[in-house]
C-alpha cells in the first residue's frame, strides 16, 4: 500500500476516534469520517489546487429507534452540501470509555447511500483488526453482485464532476 493512502486512513480513523472520545467522554460512542475529494477533483489525492478534506458525524439520539439514521449519514449529507466526491469512508464504535474501539462496515443502507459516488469509494471494514490500521477495500468488493451492474452507468444517479 502506497504511504498516501495509508496516511489518508490513519488520518480517517484518529478522526473518527477523537470524535468519539469529545462527544462521547463516558459510555457508548460512535463516529464517522469520510475523505472528500478536492473541490474540482475526482482523484483521492486532491491535488489540482483544492484541498481534500475530512468531514465527521454521529448517529442522532432519539428516543424513537425507527427514526434514528445511521452514524455515516451526516458525513453523507456534508459531501452532498459541498459537492464532493467521497473517497474514503470509516465508521468506529466503542461500546464504553474502557473498551477498544471496534470499526463496523457500511451496512447495506449505507453501502447502497456510498454508492452515489462509484464503487470504487475505499470503506472501511470490520476484521477484528482493533488498532490504528483498519483494513479498507473499494465498494465494489463489498458488493460483487450488486444489481446496478445490470444498467448503463448513464442511467443511474451519480456524482458527476
Amino acid at each position: 500500500m502506497a504511504p498516501v493512502e495509508r496516511h489518508i486512513e490513519e488520518a480517517l480513523y484518529r478522526s473518527a476516534v477523537e470524535l468519539i472520545e469529545r462527544r462521547y467522554p463516558t459510555g457508548w460512542g460512535g463516529a464517522a469520517a469520510m475523505r472528500l475529494a478536492g473541490k474540482d477533483n475526482g482523484k483521492y489525492d486532491g491535488s489540482n489546487g483544492s484541498e481534500a478534506l475530512i468531514v465527521t458525524s454521529v448517529a442522532i439520539e432519539t428516543p424513537n429507534a425507527a427514526a434514528s439514521l445511521c452514524i455515516e449519514v451526516g458525513a453523507m449529507c456534508e459531501a452532498m452540501k459541498l459537492d464532493r466526491r467521497v473517497t474514503h469512508t470509516i465508521c468506529v464504535v466503542r461500546d464504553d470509555e474502557h473498551a477498544p474501539f471496534t470499526v463496523l462496515s457500511p451496512c447495506g443502507i449505507c453501502q447502497e447511500r456510498l454508492r452515489y459516488w462509484g464503487d470504487n469509494v475505499m470503506c472501511a471494514v470490520s476484521d477484528n483488526n482493533q488498532g490504528e490500521h483498519p483494513l479498507f477495500v473499494p465498494l465494489r468488493d463489498l458488493q460483487p453482485h450488486h444489481w446496478t451492474q445490470v444498467y448503463p452507468l448513464a442511467e443511474l444517479e451519480h456524482y458527476e464532476r
